[in-house]
């Protein structure tokens, strides 16, 4: 059993900035790849941005120089420092996961519950 915990999500004027913050916990020995995904009402669920464990990263081009993912591998957690927030960006951010139970590479994909991120004046 594997738990992905969102926050830091809220409310925020255009070109202001949120930090969003995802920890797992649970029966971990790695996680391969962490990412952020968006899901905008009347639109699918779309990649945001992904890290790799060794600290690979990919963006989509429609956030690509505004936000920014990073990991903290120890404590098995994801941010997104999102700035210069556009109206467009406003959507339910969901946090994924591929975790690995041991070294024998079994394991599953998870995701958290979601966090509403919302850009209005």
């Amino acid at each position: 059993q594997v738990q992905l915990v969102e926050s830091g999500g809220g409310l925020v004027q255009p070109g202001g900035s949120l930090r969003l913050s995802c920890a797992a916990s649970g029966s971990i020995f790695s996680i391969y790849v962490m990412g952020w995904y968006r899901q905008a009402p009347g639109k699918q669920r779309e990649l945001v941005a992904a890290i790799t464990y060794g600290g690979n990263t990919n963006y989509a081009d429609s956030v690509k120089g505004r936000f920014t993912i990073s990991r903290d591998n120890a404590k098995n957690t994801v941010y997104l420092q999102m700035n210069s927030l556009q109206l467009e960006d406003t959507a339910v951010y969901y946090c994924n996961a591929d975790v690995a139970y041991s070294s024998d590479y079994d394991g599953a994909d998870y995701w958290g519950q979601g966090t509403q991120v919302t850009v209005s004046s």
